[in-house]
Protein backbone atom coordinates (compact mmCIF):
# COMPACT_ATOMS: atom_id res chain seq x y z
CA UNK A 1 0.00 0.00 0.00
CA UNK A 2 1.61 3.38 -0.69
CA UNK A 3 2.29 6.10 1.50
CA UNK A 4 1.66 8.72 -0.48
CA UNK A 5 -0.71 10.69 -0.13
CA UNK A 6 -1.86 13.95 -1.35
CA UNK A 7 -0.47 17.04 0.54
CA UNK A 8 -3.60 19.02 0.89
CA UNK A 9 -2.24 22.82 -0.25
CA UNK A 10 -4.50 25.62 -0.72
CA UNK A 11 -6.22 26.55 -3.74
CA UNK A 12 -3.25 28.50 -4.69
CA UNK A 13 -2.15 24.94 -6.44
CA UNK A 14 -4.86 25.11 -8.35
CA UNK A 15 -4.05 26.61 -12.07
CA UNK A 16 -6.32 29.50 -14.41
CA UNK A 17 -9.44 29.81 -12.10
CA UNK A 18 -11.23 31.35 -14.80
CA UNK A 19 -11.13 28.09 -16.85
CA UNK A 20 -11.21 25.77 -14.23
CA UNK A 21 -15.07 24.78 -15.04
CA UNK A 22 -14.14 23.81 -19.00
CA UNK A 23 -11.50 22.01 -17.58
CA UNK A 24 -13.31 19.97 -15.31
CA UNK A 25 -16.18 19.42 -18.29
CA UNK A 26 -12.99 18.35 -20.95
CA UNK A 27 -11.11 16.67 -18.52
CA UNK A 28 -13.90 14.71 -16.61
CA UNK A 29 -12.81 11.41 -17.20
CA UNK A 30 -9.87 9.87 -15.44
CA UNK A 31 -9.50 6.87 -17.83
CA UNK A 32 -10.28 5.99 -21.73
CA UNK A 33 -12.89 3.69 -20.70
CA UNK A 34 -16.37 4.98 -19.72
CA UNK A 35 -18.50 3.68 -17.46
CA UNK A 36 -22.01 4.24 -18.32
CA UNK A 37 -25.12 3.57 -15.65
CA UNK A 38 -27.96 2.29 -16.74
CA UNK A 39 -31.72 4.19 -15.14
CA UNK A 40 -32.59 3.02 -11.49
CA UNK A 41 -34.89 0.16 -12.29
CA UNK A 42 -36.22 -2.77 -9.75
CA UNK A 43 -33.81 -4.69 -12.26
CA UNK A 44 -30.91 -3.16 -11.39
CA UNK A 45 -31.52 -3.16 -7.62
CA UNK A 46 -32.12 -7.25 -7.63
CA UNK A 47 -29.01 -7.71 -9.51
CA UNK A 48 -27.04 -5.50 -6.95
CA UNK A 49 -28.06 -7.70 -4.27
CA UNK A 50 -26.65 -10.46 -6.05
CA UNK A 51 -23.36 -8.78 -6.28
CA UNK A 52 -23.82 -7.70 -10.25
CA UNK A 53 -24.51 -4.64 -12.33
CA UNK A 54 -25.98 -3.49 -15.65
CA UNK A 55 -22.90 -0.83 -16.13
CA UNK A 56 -21.84 -1.04 -19.59
CA UNK A 57 -18.16 -0.40 -20.33
CA UNK A 58 -17.31 1.92 -23.80
CA UNK A 59 -14.30 1.17 -24.95
CA UNK A 60 -12.64 3.83 -27.49
CA UNK A 61 -10.07 0.93 -29.20
CA UNK A 62 -7.59 3.27 -29.96
CA UNK A 63 -4.54 2.42 -32.67
CA UNK A 64 -0.44 3.24 -32.53
CA UNK A 65 2.34 2.18 -34.07
CA UNK A 66 5.22 0.42 -32.48
CA UNK A 67 8.60 2.33 -32.77
CA UNK A 68 11.98 0.09 -31.40
CA UNK A 69 14.28 2.90 -32.23
CA UNK A 70 12.67 5.92 -29.91
CA UNK A 71 11.17 3.04 -27.00
CA UNK A 72 8.00 4.14 -27.96
CA UNK A 73 4.29 4.22 -29.69
CA UNK A 74 3.05 6.84 -31.72
CA UNK A 75 -0.55 7.43 -32.49
CA UNK A 76 -1.06 9.44 -35.69
CA UNK A 77 -5.22 9.53 -35.70
CA UNK A 78 -6.19 12.92 -34.12
CA UNK A 79 -9.60 11.62 -32.90
CA UNK A 80 -7.48 8.99 -30.84
CA UNK A 81 -4.77 11.31 -29.69
CA UNK A 82 -7.62 13.35 -28.22
CA UNK A 83 -9.37 10.74 -26.17
CA UNK A 84 -5.64 9.23 -24.82
CA UNK A 85 -4.48 12.96 -23.53
CA UNK A 86 -8.15 14.01 -22.35
CA UNK A 87 -9.09 10.80 -20.77
CA UNK A 88 -5.97 10.01 -18.56
CA UNK A 89 -3.23 12.62 -19.68
CA UNK A 90 -1.71 9.54 -21.89
CA UNK A 91 1.70 10.52 -23.85
CA UNK A 92 2.82 13.99 -25.03
CA UNK A 93 2.61 15.57 -28.49
CA UNK A 94 5.89 15.39 -30.13
CA UNK A 95 6.03 18.88 -31.38
CA UNK A 96 4.77 19.90 -28.27
CA UNK A 97 5.31 20.61 -24.40
CA UNK A 98 2.47 17.75 -23.42
CA UNK A 99 -0.40 18.30 -24.81
CA UNK A 100 -1.15 17.88 -28.39
CA UNK A 101 -1.18 21.38 -29.67
CA UNK A 102 0.92 22.04 -33.04
CA UNK A 103 -2.23 22.47 -35.17
CA UNK A 104 -3.68 25.15 -32.84
CA UNK A 105 -0.82 27.39 -32.75
CA UNK A 106 -0.91 26.83 -36.52
CA UNK A 107 -4.58 27.77 -37.09
CA UNK A 108 -3.86 30.80 -34.21
CA UNK A 109 -0.58 32.01 -36.59
CA UNK A 110 -2.85 31.99 -39.41
CA UNK A 111 -6.19 33.22 -38.13
CA UNK A 112 -5.58 35.39 -35.37
CA UNK A 113 -1.93 37.04 -36.45
CA UNK A 114 -0.99 35.47 -32.89
CA UNK A 115 -2.68 37.85 -30.52
CA UNK A 116 -4.28 34.90 -28.72
CA UNK A 117 -0.99 32.46 -27.23
CA UNK A 118 -1.41 29.32 -26.58
CA UNK A 119 0.71 27.36 -23.19
CA UNK A 120 3.80 26.90 -24.82
CA UNK A 121 4.11 30.51 -26.43
CA UNK A 122 3.46 31.77 -23.18
CA UNK A 123 5.97 30.18 -21.87
CA UNK A 124 8.27 31.40 -24.24
CA UNK A 125 7.51 34.81 -23.21
CA UNK A 126 7.98 34.17 -19.60
CA UNK A 127 11.34 32.85 -20.00
CA UNK A 128 12.75 35.62 -22.37
CA UNK A 129 10.85 38.30 -19.93
CA UNK A 130 13.14 36.44 -17.46
CA UNK A 131 16.45 36.18 -19.09
CA UNK A 132 15.60 40.32 -20.20
CA UNK A 133 15.34 40.36 -16.19
CA UNK A 134 18.40 39.20 -15.43
CA UNK A 135 20.23 41.26 -17.87
CA UNK A 136 19.15 44.20 -17.17
CA UNK A 137 19.80 43.73 -13.17
CA UNK A 138 23.22 42.63 -13.94
CA UNK A 139 23.55 46.15 -16.39
CA UNK A 140 22.19 48.11 -13.52
CA UNK A 141 24.47 46.36 -10.66
CA UNK A 142 28.05 47.17 -12.68
CA UNK A 143 26.68 50.64 -13.29
CA UNK A 144 26.28 51.07 -9.70
CA UNK A 145 29.65 49.92 -9.15
CA UNK A 146 30.96 51.35 -11.83
CA UNK A 147 29.73 54.81 -10.47
CA UNK A 148 31.15 53.93 -6.54
CA UNK A 149 35.12 53.35 -8.58
CA UNK A 150 34.54 56.68 -10.14
CA UNK A 151 33.58 58.30 -7.03
CA UNK A 152 36.71 56.19 -5.13
CA UNK A 153 39.41 57.33 -8.13
CA UNK A 154 38.02 61.05 -7.97
CA UNK A 155 37.04 62.05 -4.87
CA UNK A 156 39.01 59.43 -2.94
CA UNK A 157 35.70 58.34 -1.02
CA UNK A 158 35.13 54.15 -0.77
CA UNK A 159 31.05 53.58 -1.48
CA UNK A 160 29.90 49.73 -0.81
CA UNK A 161 27.33 49.30 -3.73
CA UNK A 162 24.28 48.46 -2.93
CA UNK A 163 22.63 45.35 -4.61
CA UNK A 164 18.85 46.95 -4.16
CA UNK A 165 17.95 49.87 -4.25
CA UNK A 166 15.64 52.49 -6.91
CA UNK A 167 18.92 52.21 -9.42
CA UNK A 168 18.60 48.20 -8.84
CA UNK A 169 15.48 47.09 -10.79
CA UNK A 170 13.88 43.54 -8.73
CA UNK A 171 11.29 41.11 -9.44
CA UNK A 172 8.55 43.60 -7.94
CA UNK A 173 9.55 46.78 -9.70
CA UNK A 174 10.89 45.59 -13.30
CA UNK A 175 8.75 45.72 -16.20
CA UNK A 176 9.65 44.31 -19.63
CA UNK A 177 10.45 47.33 -22.08
CA UNK A 178 8.60 47.09 -25.25
CA UNK A 179 10.01 47.34 -27.98
CA UNK A 180 9.19 49.41 -31.00
CA UNK A 181 6.94 47.25 -33.30
CA UNK A 182 8.62 46.85 -36.54
CA UNK A 183 6.42 47.73 -39.45
CA UNK A 184 5.91 44.83 -42.22
CA UNK A 185 5.72 45.66 -45.57
CA UNK A 186 2.24 45.88 -46.55
CA UNK A 187 1.37 42.98 -48.88
CA UNK A 188 0.67 44.08 -52.71
CA UNK A 189 -3.07 44.32 -53.33
CA UNK A 190 -4.45 42.13 -55.90
CA UNK A 191 -5.14 44.24 -58.65
CA UNK A 192 -8.81 44.17 -60.62
CA UNK A 193 -10.35 40.53 -61.85
CA UNK A 194 -7.62 38.77 -59.72
CA UNK A 195 -8.60 36.78 -57.27
CA UNK A 196 -6.27 36.44 -53.92
CA UNK A 197 -4.23 33.52 -53.66
CA UNK A 198 -5.95 31.08 -51.29
CA UNK A 199 -3.28 29.63 -48.57
CA UNK A 200 -2.62 25.86 -48.60
CA UNK A 201 -4.61 24.03 -46.07
CA UNK A 202 -3.09 23.20 -42.56
CA UNK A 203 -2.29 19.73 -42.22
CA UNK A 204 -1.73 17.90 -38.66
CA UNK A 205 2.01 16.04 -39.18
CA UNK A 206 1.87 16.09 -35.03
CA UNK A 207 1.37 12.89 -33.20
CA UNK A 208 1.19 11.52 -29.53
CA UNK A 209 3.67 9.58 -28.54
CA UNK A 210 3.39 7.14 -25.54
CA UNK A 211 6.28 5.82 -23.70
CA UNK A 212 6.40 1.84 -24.25
CA UNK A 213 5.18 2.14 -20.05
CA UNK A 214 2.25 3.78 -20.82
CA UNK A 215 1.34 2.40 -24.44
CA UNK A 216 0.92 -1.25 -22.39
CA UNK A 217 -0.75 -0.04 -19.61
CA UNK A 218 -3.70 0.98 -21.52
CA UNK A 219 -3.12 -2.13 -23.83
CA UNK A 220 -2.70 -4.76 -20.83
CA UNK A 221 -4.64 -3.23 -17.92
CA UNK A 222 -7.24 -1.18 -20.02
CA UNK A 223 -7.16 -3.00 -23.28
CA UNK A 224 -8.01 0.13 -25.08
CA UNK A 225 -5.28 0.22 -27.28
CA UNK A 226 -3.95 -1.87 -29.99
CA UNK A 227 -0.22 -2.04 -31.77
CA UNK A 228 0.51 -2.21 -35.19
CA UNK A 229 3.97 -4.14 -35.64
CA UNK A 230 5.80 -1.14 -38.21
CA UNK A 231 7.27 -3.80 -40.25
CA UNK A 232 4.63 -5.78 -41.02
CA UNK A 233 1.38 -3.46 -40.50
CA UNK A 234 -0.41 -6.02 -39.15
CA UNK A 235 -1.79 -5.72 -35.06
CA UNK A 236 0.57 -6.80 -32.50
CA UNK A 237 -0.89 -9.58 -29.93
CA UNK A 238 -0.10 -8.63 -25.86
CA UNK A 239 2.82 -11.59 -26.24
CA UNK A 240 4.54 -9.86 -28.99
CA UNK A 241 3.79 -6.23 -27.24
CA UNK A 242 5.32 -7.67 -23.97
CA UNK A 243 8.43 -9.10 -25.63
CA UNK A 244 8.81 -5.99 -28.06
CA UNK A 245 9.26 -3.85 -25.23
CA UNK A 246 11.77 -5.67 -23.00
CA UNK A 247 13.87 -6.14 -26.07
CA UNK A 248 13.89 -2.60 -27.18
CA UNK A 249 15.55 -1.68 -23.93
CA UNK A 250 18.40 -4.56 -24.41
CA UNK A 251 21.80 -3.89 -26.15
CA UNK A 252 21.90 -3.93 -29.86
CA UNK A 253 22.34 -7.90 -30.73
CA UNK A 254 24.76 -9.24 -32.51
CA UNK A 255 23.87 -11.27 -35.95
CA UNK A 256 24.78 -14.86 -34.64
CA UNK A 257 21.66 -13.97 -31.39
CA UNK A 258 19.47 -12.30 -33.37
CA UNK A 259 17.16 -12.73 -29.84
CA UNK A 260 19.10 -11.96 -26.61
CA UNK A 261 18.12 -13.59 -23.50
CA UNK A 262 15.60 -11.59 -21.52
CA UNK A 263 16.30 -10.04 -17.84
CA UNK A 264 14.84 -9.34 -14.53
CA UNK A 265 16.91 -5.83 -14.77
CA UNK A 266 15.46 -4.96 -17.57
CA UNK A 267 14.35 -1.03 -17.74
CA UNK A 268 10.97 -2.04 -19.20
CA UNK A 269 10.23 -3.72 -16.00
CA UNK A 270 11.69 -1.65 -13.71
CA UNK A 271 9.92 1.19 -14.89
CA UNK A 272 6.66 -0.46 -15.47
CA UNK A 273 6.45 -1.62 -11.88
CA UNK A 274 6.29 1.85 -10.83
CA UNK A 275 3.98 3.30 -13.54
CA UNK A 276 1.79 0.21 -12.83
CA UNK A 277 1.59 0.61 -9.22
CA UNK A 278 1.00 4.56 -9.28
CA UNK A 279 -1.40 4.49 -11.91
CA UNK A 280 -3.45 1.84 -10.16
CA UNK A 281 -3.67 4.11 -7.07
CA UNK A 282 -5.48 6.88 -9.00
CA UNK A 283 -2.03 9.25 -9.52
CA UNK A 284 -1.42 10.76 -13.19
CA UNK A 285 2.08 9.64 -13.64
CA UNK A 286 3.83 11.75 -15.77
CA UNK A 287 8.03 11.89 -17.04
CA UNK A 288 10.23 14.09 -14.92
CA UNK A 289 12.69 14.96 -17.12
CA UNK A 290 12.42 18.62 -16.30
CA UNK A 291 13.05 18.36 -13.03
CA UNK A 292 16.21 16.02 -12.82
CA UNK A 293 13.60 12.98 -11.76
CA UNK A 294 11.73 9.80 -13.60
CA UNK A 295 8.27 10.56 -12.89
CA UNK A 296 5.83 13.10 -11.27
CA UNK A 297 2.73 12.16 -9.67
CA UNK A 298 -0.68 14.81 -10.44
CA UNK A 299 -3.63 14.24 -8.13
CA UNK A 300 -5.64 14.93 -11.17
CA UNK A 301 -3.79 16.02 -14.05
CA UNK A 302 -1.41 18.60 -15.57
CA UNK A 303 -3.93 21.04 -16.49
CA UNK A 304 -5.58 20.89 -12.88
CA UNK A 305 -2.75 21.54 -10.07
CA UNK A 306 1.16 20.86 -10.13
CA UNK A 307 2.99 17.80 -9.66
CA UNK A 308 3.12 16.76 -5.72
CA UNK A 309 5.77 14.15 -5.70
CA UNK A 310 8.54 14.02 -7.78
CA UNK A 311 9.79 10.24 -7.98
CA UNK A 312 13.39 8.93 -8.32
CA UNK A 313 13.40 4.73 -9.37
CA UNK A 314 16.13 3.16 -7.32
CA UNK A 315 16.30 -0.51 -8.66
CA UNK A 316 17.76 -3.13 -5.57
CA UNK A 317 18.88 -6.44 -6.51
CA UNK A 318 17.70 -9.31 -4.47
CA UNK A 319 21.09 -10.81 -5.20
CA UNK A 320 23.71 -8.79 -5.54
CA UNK A 321 26.03 -11.50 -8.18
CA UNK A 322 22.97 -10.94 -10.39
CA UNK A 323 23.87 -7.29 -10.67
CA UNK A 324 27.97 -8.42 -11.62
CA UNK A 325 26.61 -10.77 -14.08
CA UNK A 326 24.17 -8.30 -15.85
CA UNK A 327 24.80 -6.74 -19.17
CA UNK A 328 22.82 -3.72 -18.06
CA UNK A 329 23.71 -0.76 -16.23
CA UNK A 330 20.54 -0.07 -14.66
CA UNK A 331 20.59 3.91 -13.62
CA UNK A 332 20.50 4.66 -9.56
CA UNK A 333 21.09 0.71 -9.18
CA UNK A 334 24.54 1.54 -7.31
CA UNK A 335 24.89 3.87 -4.06
CA UNK A 336 25.09 7.84 -5.01
CA UNK A 337 26.76 10.60 -3.83
CA UNK A 338 25.07 12.56 -1.12
CA UNK A 339 26.12 15.76 -2.83
CA UNK A 340 24.02 14.79 -5.73
CA UNK A 341 21.13 13.61 -3.32
CA UNK A 342 21.13 16.93 -1.74
CA UNK A 343 20.92 18.95 -5.21
CA UNK A 344 17.95 16.74 -6.65
CA UNK A 345 16.25 17.26 -3.65
CA UNK A 346 16.78 21.10 -3.13
CA UNK A 347 15.88 21.78 -6.93
CA UNK A 348 12.28 19.85 -5.93
CA UNK A 349 11.74 21.70 -2.80
CA UNK A 350 12.33 25.14 -4.96
CA UNK A 351 9.39 24.19 -7.31
CA UNK A 352 7.41 22.62 -3.72
CA UNK A 353 7.47 18.90 -4.92
CA UNK A 354 8.05 16.27 -2.30
CA UNK A 355 10.96 14.05 -3.40
CA UNK A 356 10.27 10.35 -3.24
CA UNK A 357 12.61 7.65 -3.81
CA UNK A 358 11.07 4.46 -4.97
CA UNK A 359 12.91 1.04 -3.83
CA UNK A 360 11.87 -1.81 -7.04
CA UNK A 361 13.55 -5.07 -5.59
CA UNK A 362 14.38 -6.92 -8.59
CA UNK A 363 14.14 -11.02 -8.08
CA UNK A 364 16.86 -12.96 -7.96
CA UNK A 365 17.66 -15.59 -11.19
CA UNK A 366 19.11 -17.98 -8.46
CA UNK A 367 15.48 -18.80 -7.03
CA UNK A 368 13.42 -18.05 -10.83
CA UNK A 369 13.68 -19.55 -14.28
CA UNK A 370 14.09 -16.65 -16.97
CA UNK A 371 10.82 -18.22 -18.94
CA UNK A 372 8.67 -16.22 -16.05
CA UNK A 373 9.79 -13.30 -17.94
CA UNK A 374 7.59 -14.30 -20.82
CA UNK A 375 4.51 -12.98 -19.42
CA UNK A 376 3.62 -10.58 -17.17
CA UNK A 377 3.12 -13.24 -14.77
CA UNK A 378 6.67 -12.01 -13.27
CA UNK A 379 5.52 -8.96 -11.86
CA UNK A 380 4.29 -10.82 -8.60
CA UNK A 381 8.08 -10.65 -7.29
CA UNK A 382 8.74 -7.28 -7.71
CA UNK A 383 8.06 -5.39 -4.49
CA UNK A 384 7.95 -1.39 -4.65
CA UNK A 385 8.90 0.92 -1.45
CA UNK A 386 9.04 4.03 -0.68
CA UNK A 387 11.18 6.66 1.26
CA UNK A 388 10.08 10.29 1.75
CA UNK A 389 12.97 12.88 1.53
CA UNK A 390 12.19 16.44 2.74
CA UNK A 391 15.07 19.06 3.13
CA UNK A 392 15.92 20.05 6.58
CA UNK A 393 15.93 24.04 7.13
CA UNK A 394 16.93 25.15 10.73
CA UNK A 395 15.16 28.54 10.05
CA UNK A 396 12.17 27.13 9.48
CA UNK A 397 12.39 23.19 11.34
CA UNK A 398 13.30 24.52 15.22
CA UNK A 399 10.62 22.77 16.50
Amino acid sequence: MSMITPSGRGKSQFKGGARRNDNNRIYANPLPLLFIEPPPSRLRSVLGLLGLSLTEVVNPHCEGIFDPTTRSVWVSNAKDTMLLWRRGFFGKGDLSRSEPSWLARQINIRNMGGKQMTSEEVTAKRRAERRQFKLDRAAAIAAVAAEAEAIFEAEGRVIKPALSGPAIPSAATWRPSSSPAVEKPAAPLPEEGEEPAELEPLVDVEHLQLTLQEAFFLAWALDCLTVVDPHTNEAMSLKQLWMASQVAHLPPSIPQNPHPPLQFDNPFLVNYVVYHHYRSLGWVVKGGIKFCVDYLLYKRGPVFTHAEFAMVVCPVYEDLEDQNASSLDLQNSSPFAWSWLSTINRVNSQVQKTLILVYVTIPARSRLSLDILHSPACFEHYSVREVTLRRFIPARMRD
